[in-house]
């Protein structure tokens, strides 16, 4: 058996254990699992798959620049910045590479586009719309009553009476 027989072998395994009935899949996944143009495995060139060495030495360095994305969106989670978009990158750039960075990424885009339709239903639109409603008429009203109270002062320059 030769190297790239035994990744697409290896990619083909992987993809049939993932597209199995089980929790949390559907039929929508399982059709968008078994597109050709979607393949589960590594996509480094030709060149460097030939080489066991060299597609070794690759996986290591795209391990390492993904690890180093995430690492920054994790750091970005409590500073500054797109974390959570930096952390899917950091994904995407391993699932360049890796059978379970794609499982993990197609699993994620299909529960972000499950999102996505439940939020665009009518009945939640307009649900949330009323809510939002409601809170900025508190607002208001809260609002007004302390500038009818107290006018422009601010809360600590506020003179006891």
């Amino acid at each position: 058996m030769t190297q790239d027989s035994a990744s697409v072998t290896g990619a083909a395994a992987a993809g049939a254990a993932g597209s199995g009935p089980g929790p949390g899949t559907d039929a929508a996944g399982a059709a968008a699992e078994k597109k050709p143009d979607q393949e589960l495995g590594s996509k480094a060139p030709a060149f460097i798959k030939r080489s066991r060495a060299l597609h070794l030495s690759w996986q290591v360095g795209v391990f390492m620049v993904g690890l180093a994305v995430v690492g920054a969106g994790v750091a970005m989670l409590v500073l500054p910045g797109p974390g959570w978009v930096v952390i899917f990158a950091g994904m995407a750039i391993w699932a360049t590479e890796f059978v379970w960075a794609q499982l993990v990424l197609r699993w994620t885009k299909r529960k972000v586009s499950e999102a996505a339709q439940r939020a665009l239903d009518p009945r939640v639109r307009r649900r949330n719309i009323i809510l939002t409603t409601i809170a900025l008429v508190i607002c208001t009203a809260l609002a007004a009553v302390y500038f009818w109270k107290f006018g422009l002062t601010m809360p600590w320059e506020i003179e006891r009476q």
